[in-house]
């Protein structure tokens, strides 16, 4: 099997200033993987901001997609996803825009992926003090019901948006629903993937949330998107279900309880 090929795909809406901040940070820290940012309708003039980054880095480093109008994080990254296929790409990695995930991270995802090429790597979040108490325990209802319609096949969390996915079995994921293409993506397509079969493999990530003072932005609507959720896991029960027999006789997840050697606490 040729070696994979990784690139990141950053998808982006009105993030302000902190987008400059973040990839400029992924560029320092992944010298060899080309970044793919996807400003997904945004209107406050940061893909221009970008653009200086760009003419240093090179078009080939640093890529940025403008899509029309916003469709919403999980279509974003479906751009993204076909645009690295269509590229050569075998493998994605997805961060967030406002500078949760931590860039000098990247490479540990990066090497599991490359010692097991065909799984899926889960970040599974570090909270800090700076975490708010409701978007820490309100998680807990989400991972519950992703654990349960996959049997803990071992996605741990279901929300964390740092991933490294196998790009052909990403996409078969997003083909196998038209929903998944907004708040509901990260969830979603875990779940799909783990139905499909797809190793899964988490290694504990810190995450940060910014405060508005250090350009912190949220677009998370409390009512909006619970809702989504809610309506998205009746639908996921109702796949389980229906898949109930098969998953009960495959066995568990090969690489759910990895070696020691890629725990980052080892290090």
């Amino acid at each position: 099997m040729s070696a994979p090929r990784c690139a990141i795909i950053i998808p982006s809406y009105n993030t302000g200033s902190i987008l400059r901040e973040t990839i400029e940070s992924v560029l320092a820290c992944a010298r060899d993987v080309p970044v793919l940012v996807v400003i997904d309708g945004s209107t406050d003039g940061s893909a221009e901001s970008l653009r200086p980054l760009q003419e240093k880095a090179g078009a080939e480093r640093l890529e940025i997609l403008e899509l029309p109008e916003n469709r919403g994080k999980g279509a974003a990254v479906l751009e993204g996803l076909r645009r690295a296929l269509r590229d050569g790409f075998t493998h994605v990695l997805t961060m967030d825009a406002d500078g949760q995930h931590p860039p000098d991270w990247i490479s540990r995802f990066v090497e599991i992926s490359a010692d097991f090429p065909e799984a899926a790597v889960f970040g599974c979040p570090i909270f800090d003090e700076s975490a708010p108490a409701a978007r820490v325990n309100g998680r807990k209802i989400s991972n519950f019901w992703a654990n349960l319609e996959t049997l803990h096949w071992g996605i741990g969390d279901s929300l964390f948006g740092m991933r490294l996915y196998p790009g052909d079995a990403l996409l078969k994921a997003f083909e196998s629903t038209r929903f998944a293409r907004r708040f509901d993506f990260d969830p979603e397509v875990a779940v799909r993937l783990a139905w499909l079969g797809i190793p899964i493999i988490r290694i504990p990530t810190p995450v940060r949330y910014l405060t508005p003072e250090d350009g912190g932005v949220s677009h998370f609507h409390y009512l909006r998107d619970n809702t989504l959720l809610t309506w998205m896991h009746a639908r996921l029960v109702v796949g389980f279900l229906l898949r109930l027999p098969r998953l009960a006789l495959r066995g568990r997840n090969p690489l759910r309880n990895m070696p020691s050697r890629v725990d980052p606490s080892r290090d």
